[in-house]
Formats: structure tokens, C-alpha cells, sequence
């Protein structure tokens, strides 16, 4: 029985588009799907990021901006050349400018909200056929602490963050009934390259901590088994739900 528990979780062989998988919790967890047997494909900007980030793992990458007209479209086209398409996908491509309200341009804004609300659709949507087709498919998006709360100078990406939620339970709506799965996780404070500027005042940092119910801001590995959670068959009954996987910052 412990090994057909174990077995719930065995996503050796399946392939796994992740966005923004040359940094932060994207290049983790790309790490984390390859660990586990997948085949990667990492999707970002910049192809020196995401070639470290596939190093000598099975997969792909695609040095692509999500955010430009058409991109969508064009990742279709590259990865559908690879000859395997995704069964997983794992939106974590993101930015936070971290303006006032007063002072955020209608530039920024419209990036932010494209990057952390439109690209997840709008990739995801792409590859839904396939998983159709195989009756088997799994999406993570990438919420927040925002989702649910506003923080300081970040009414661009608490907008999309929270935007996220919802699109999380409409794609279960639309994509559940042919065995595709669409989850959030919804992360704490973690150190990354979009949280720097936060972790740079330690004093901060501490406070972010002690209003957690552990006692401690999240290190990467923490992610790691939600994620491998819900990207296998551990969560074949778990659609359009949100985890947040915060050390219960949201608890209290």
C-alpha cells in the first residue's frame, strides 16, 4: 500500500512547461519537476537564465517576452516543433513594480497585469487541446499573499495576483470535466529576485516572519511538495482551489 501511495505522486515521463523558469520559485520549481522525472520546458526572456536553469535535465528552452503580441502563439509553435507537448503547466512568470497608486504608469500597469494575468490564460490555452486529447492535464498558477490582501505599493499586481484567483476557478469550470486539473499555489514571502528588495531590510524581513504562525519566511524547498502535489495524480480530485503554502501567514 505504501508504494501505490507513493505512486500517486510519479510524474516520471510527463513534460512540463514552466514561465519564468530561469529564476525565482519558476527556476525551483523547474528544478523540482526535472528532479521528479519530468521533461522541462522553461519559457522567459532571458536564454542564459533558463539554459543554467535546465543545465543537464531533459527539455527545452524558449527565449521568449510573454507579454508581446503574438507570443502565445509562437511558444505554440516552438514547443509543438520539440515533438512533445505539455501535460503540465506551471504559470510563474511574474513582476511587481512596487509603485504608490499615485504614481504607477498606464505602462506598468498594463505589463504587470499582462505578465501576472493575461500570459497565464493565454498560454495555457494553447495546450488545453492536447491535454484534452489525453484525457490528463494539470495547471498551476502562481497567486499570492496579494491575492487576498492588499500590501504597500503594489495595487498592479495584487489587482492581477487577485484576478488570479478567479481565473484559477474558471479554467477548472472549462477544462475539469476532460481531466485537466487548475490549481494556484499561493506563496509567502520566499527569497527571490522579485522579493529582494524585501529580504534587503532584514529588519523587515523579521517582521514579514513573525507574522507567520511558524515563526519563519518561506525557504524553496517548501514548495516543493505542494507542487508535486498538485501536478500528479495526488490531486486528481482537487480543481480550482488555491494552496497557500505561507508558513499561515493568512491564519492569523
Amino acid at each position: 500500500m505504501a508504494n501505490a501511495g507513493l505512486s500517486l505522486f510519479d510524474i516520471n515521463g510527463k513534460t512540463a512547461l514552466i514561465t519564468g523558469g530561469g529564476s525565482g520559485l519558476g527556476q525551483f520549481m523547474a528544478k523540482a519537476l526535472a528532479e521528479a522525472g519530468a521533461n522541462i520546458y522553461l519559457v522567459g526572456r532571458r536564454e542564459d537564465r533558463l539554459k543554467a536553469s535546465l543545465g543537464s535535465h531533459d527539455g527545452a528552452v524558449f527565449p521568449l517576452d510573454l507579454v508581446e503580441r503574438g507570443a502565445a502563439d509562437r511558444l505554440f509553435e516552438m514547443v509543438t516543433a520539440q515533438g512533445r507537448q505539455p501535460d503540465i503547466i506551471v504559470n510563474a512568470a511574474g513582476i511587481n513594480p512596487r509603485r504608490p497608486a499615485d504614481e504607477i504608469s498606464e505602462s506598468e500597469w498594463h505589463y504587470t497585469v499582462d505578465l501576472n494575468l493575461n500570459v497565464p490564460f493565454l498560454v495555457s490555452q494553447k495546450f488545453v487541446p492536447h491535454m484534452k486529447h489525453a484525457g490528463w492535464g494539470r495547471i498551476i498558477n502562481i497567486a499570492s499573499l496579494q491575492s487576498t490582501r492588499a500590501f504597500e505599493n503594489g495595487i498592479a499586481y495584487g489587482a492581477a495576483k487577485g484576478g488570479i484567483l478567479q481565473l484559477t476557478r474558471a479554467m477548472a469550470q472549462a477544462w475539469s470535466p476532460h481531466g485537466i486539473t487548475a490549481n494556484a499555489l499561493a506563496p509567502g514571502f520566499f527569497p527571490t529576485e522579485l522579493t529582494a528588495p524585501v529580504f534587503a531590510d532584514q529588519a523587515a524581513a523579521q517582521r514579514l516572519a513573525n507574522a507567520t504562525a511558524i515563526g519563519r519566511n518561506g525557504v524553496l524547498e517548501d514548495i516543493r511538495g505542494p507542487l508535486l502535489f498538485l501536478a500528479s495524480d495526488a490531486s486528481s480530485y482537487v480543481t480550482g482551489q488555491s494552496i497557500a503554502v505561507d508558513g499561515g501567514f493568512t491564519a492569523k
